[in-house]
């Protein structure tokens, strides 16, 4: 029998079989996912066979081949991975400037990690409503900066409405990730977009204005207007994966399309003579931020940590 994995609770699989049957499974056997060490290898959107025996308990014996998924370094210098989501249409990156703040440097961690894994993302810009002057500035700089290199971008509130029936018609028909810090307000857009689902809501802590995890696990939501939405625990730090050094700058669009009139083939675009990502850098056509992140993530892959 075939389902759906709609929940992921450490061990313990919920899934969703073709006549919408929800059955508690644990996973049986060795999975891995092209000998990659991950913290869980059955994940939230994976198609899975399971058997049932005769006393009710079900195991999953097989998951099916992934179209996509989105991975990250599960911890500072862990060779483990961590997998979010799998088979995913569309990924929606929460970001909020501040209350608690996302970092540019984690927004690319996870732009070129769906680049590399060939997932679509959106860029939220939640809670507009809440910030001053200087803070709208911020973030019509980060759209300008992100629209620029072709990836869509949306403001969002809660509060006022602003985006959400953007973000409702964007999310019908697909199976949706919300990624993002915790406190950027996944829980709160999952309850605009779905009115009949109330996802439990956290404040912001006071050290540092970090936002407190409110979701634990990840789970598959469905929507009133057709498709998915997957709520993720906050991430922290998004450390990538399974790159090699040559291959990091493939990921980063605006870089990978200059980098064709660099000198040499193999140019890391450090300091080598004649590189054209270097030039564009010093006349402002690459982002600082953006350069930064890609040697940021350069020393993941030759150190195997991450910031």
């Amino acid at each position: 029998m075939k389902g759906l994995v709609i929940r992921n609770t450490g061990n313990n699989y919920l899934v969703r079989t073709g006549d919408g049957t929800d059955i508690s499974c644990l996973a049986k056997g060795n999975f891995r996912l092209k000998g990659i060490r991950s913290t869980s290898p059955v994940v939230v959107g994976d198609i899975v066979r399971i058997d049932i025996n005769p006393d009710g308990t079900a195991y999953i014996i097989e998951i099916e081949d992934r179209k996509n998924y989105i991975v990250r370094r599960a911890s500072n210098l862990s060779k483990h991975s961590h997998i979010l989501a799998a088979n995913i249409d569309l990924a929606l990156l929460c970001i909020t400037v501040r209350f608690p703040e996302t970092t540019t440097v984690f927004i690319d961690r996870f732009l070129v990690t769906a680049e590399a894994y060939s997932v679509p993302v959106y860029l939220v810009f939640n809670k507009t409503d809440i910030y001053d002057g200087e803070d709208l500035e911020y973030v019509d700089s980060l759209i300008h900066l992100y629209s620029t290199i072709g990836y869509k971008c949306i403001r969002t509130s809660v509060v006022t409405g602003e985006g959400i029936s953007e973000v409702r018609e964007l999310v019908r028909g697909k199976i949706t990730l919300l990624a993002g810090h915790s406190g950027v307000g996944k829980s709160s857009i999952i309850n605009m977009l779905q009115k009949d689902t109330t996802q439990k809501v956290g404040k912001i802590s006071d050290y540092h204005s970090k936002g407190m995890h409110t979701t634990t696990f990840s789970e598959m939501i469905e929507l009133e207007n057709g498709g998915f939405v997957i709520d993720t625990p906050g991430i922290k730090g998004f450390g990538t994966i399974d790159m090699t050094t040559a291959e990091v700058s493939h990921y980063f669009p605006e870089i990978f399309k200059i980098s064709s009139k660099c000198k040499f083939y193999n140019c890391l675009h450090l300091n080598e003579p004649d590189c054209a990502v270097l030039q564009s850098l010093e006349n402002h056509y690459i982002s600082q931020s953006r350069y930064q992140s890609y040697l940021n993530i350069l020393e993941d892959v030759n150190e195997g940590k991450y910031r």
